[in-house]
């Protein structure tokens, strides 16, 4: 249960705003230093961004909602998903529903690198500050994605799915609107696996082409920048088999990092588009027929 002070603060309604957008916002606990207890609302209504609170006192409300007209089946299908900052610290994570308090994350126990995630129906982020006689040097920070619980390649971030992900291939239908909606679309080879964590295993895969991407997780090498390479997580409980055979390779991309969803055979896959593109159920375009990237000039 709350605290009694933190119960009868939010019944009186204790509001203090900083410095906020629709997607980060950012705070000090030093404008309140003498009211230890107050509880800050802040109202964020993006798909993505951060929070940093310095000097943390008191404790802050973190109310995360999509910046689009809410839909029942939208909304209850959302996660929200967190990854405290190296250098955080100074507070509790809980989550916070009618009431209930949910432990998180203890602040003794971050992690660089921590993903957390929880459904948006279950509650708001309640960040609760240790009492501290020196908070000079106390910052907590953290980034924050809304993540849809279902689509293509949903199943295959791990941290949605703690202890119960699935490896199964994605239907026809999942693969072909992973092509359209993904983070990224590209074709290539599985060239090995790094060392990962228990979580994710990093797979270094070279690509021979590039329909599209978000926030360059593929970049160029090799003579004249001609191939382009980069790595995508797999949850670790999924084999991968790294060899020649060339691969759609379609995922989403979090916290900077690329995670793979849907990944065929290529051959297997324009066998697919092609019978859809006949019957006009494709639920977008590709160039199928574009040049290899390993063999393009420039």
């Amino acid at each position: 249960m709350l605290r009694p002070w933190i119960t009868a603060l939010l019944l009186c309604g204790a509001v203090a705003q900083y410095s906020s957008d629709l997607c980060s916002w950012r705070g000090s606990g030093l404008s309140h230093e003498s009211h230890r207890r107050d509880v800050e609302q802040v109202y964020l209504r993006c798909s993505e961004g951060t929070l940093e609170w310095l000097y943390p006192t008191g404790a802050i409300i973190v109310n995360l909602r999509p910046n689009m007209e809410p839909s029942s089946g939208h909304m209850a299908s959302l996660h929200v998903c967190i990854k405290s900052q190296p250098y955080s610290q100074g507070s509790h994570l809980y989550l916070e529903h009618k009431g209930d308090l949910k432990l998180l994350l203890a602040d003794e126990d971050r992690g660089q690198g921590a993903v957390l995630c929880f459904s948006l129906a279950e509650g708001a982020l309640f960040v609760e500050a240790v009492p501290q006689t020196d908070i000079s040097r106390r910052i907590t920070a953290f980034q924050y994605e809304l993540v849809p619980s279902r689509g293509p390649g949903a199943h295959m971030y791990s941290y949605l799915h703690p202890g119960s992900v699935t490896c199964k291939p994605c239907s026809d239908e999942d693969v072909l609107m992973a092509v359209c909606t993904g983070d990224f679309a590209a074709s290539g080879v599985l060239e090995g696996v790094a060392s990962g964590t228990n979580e994710q295993s990093p797979v270094l895969v070279t690509l021979s082409r590039l329909f599209h991407q978000k926030s360059g997780v593929f970049t160029r090498d090799g003579p004249r920048g001609r191939a382009w390479s980069g790595r995508v997580n797999v949850p670790a409980k999924c084999a991968v088999r790294p060899g020649r055979d060339e691969y759609l390779l379609t995922g989403s991309v979090h916290f900077g990092e690329a995670w793979l969803g849907c990944a065929p055979r290529y051959k297997d896959f324009l066998k697919l588009y092609t019978r859809a593109q006949k019957a006009g159920t494709n639920p977008c375009h590709i160039d199928t027929k574009r040049q290899r990237l390993l063999h393009r000039s420039g």
